[in-house]
């Protein structure tokens, strides 16, 4: 796939950004991302056979998106799959293409940003939830405890899930009797089946579930409560985790914005504890 398919890819995919989906209209999204140059030109039957769906699903997918049908959306698709993108491929190696595709990831993420309302809701049922599990397996792992690690500054009872197993379950189950009433799940690509396994049986217990992951039409949208996409990269042997990175950090933010006061007074008497016990060299 070269370049510019995969720009159009991000284009269309942004189109679902924010959209609460079915796993059928999950399914329809994610082929229009992988076919978006010939998907633009197609029928909505033909859209159909291609996801492997009914063409009624096609129809109220698109109005879901909040079309009056499938031609208005494939209208929207095809000035997006014409729309030159500027860049000259050649000029630049793999290397330097990979980071541009982060840049590019992080300039949607701040549009999308436009609007806190999910970030702000995110926040309140996190910042409230005492304890606070924060699930991440696999891939997901460091991302977890990098959240963790900061999390853990303002808030009083920060519970990393970092390792699968039937602990994890027995871990959430604790968290619940303890108290916690949500939970953050980072999920990434290629999503793996005891995080998902894990939320169900969080939704179970009765969690709020908080997740980031890589977009909206990622498998875990119909296991949360509250979903902020942000793009993962994939133009390296191995993905690119800015996107969901930033992400991150934007709701741990929004947490300190939440509850000012206590943030304040924790994060003071942290500095005055490191200070004491010289934890850091500046």
């Amino acid at each position: 796939m070269n370049d510019r398919v995969v720009r159009v890819g991000d284009r269309v995919l942004d189109l679902f950004a924010g959209a609460r989906l079915t796993p059928t209209q999950r399914r329809i999204a994610h082929c229009l991302v992988e076919h978006a140059q010939k998907a633009a030109y197609l029928s909505a039957a033909e859209v159909a056979d291609l996801a492997g769906v009914s063409q009624p699903s096609v129809t109220r997918f698109a109005i879901a998106l909040g079309y009056e049908g499938y031609p208005a959306l494939r209208r929207v698709l095809r000035e997006l799959t014409a729309a030159g993108d500027g860049t000259h491929v050649g000029d630049h190696n793999a290397m330097q293409l990979a980071v541009a595709a982060e840049a590019e990831h992080l300039g949607r993420l701040r549009d999308q940003l436009t609007r806190l309302d999910d970030v702000c809701r995110a926040a309140d049922l996190l910042v409230n939830s005492r304890p606070l599990p924060v699930l991440g397996l696999r891939s997901a792992a460091p991302l977890a405890g990098y959240f963790g690690y900061f999390a853990g500054k303002i808030h009083p009872d920060v519970r990393v899930l970092d390792a699968g197993g039937t602990n994890l379950l027995d871990r959430l189950d604790q968290a619940r009797t303890a108290g916690a009433g949500a939970m953050l799940a980072m999920v990434l690509p290629r999503y793996p089946r005891e995080s998902l396994e894990a939320l169900r049986e969080a939704k179970a217990l009765g969690y709020a579930v908080v997740a980031i992951t890589d977009s909206a039409v990622s498998p875990v949208a119909e296991l949360a409560d509250v979903v902020l996409p942000a793009a993962v990269g994939t133009r390296l042997v191995f993905d690119l985790h800015t996107g969901p990175m930033a992400m991150a950090m934007v709701l741990l933010q929004a947490m300190c914005d939440a509850d000012p006061e206590p943030v304040q007074r924790r994060l003071e008497e942290f500095e005055a504890t490191a200070s004491r016990r010289h934890i850091f060299q500046l």
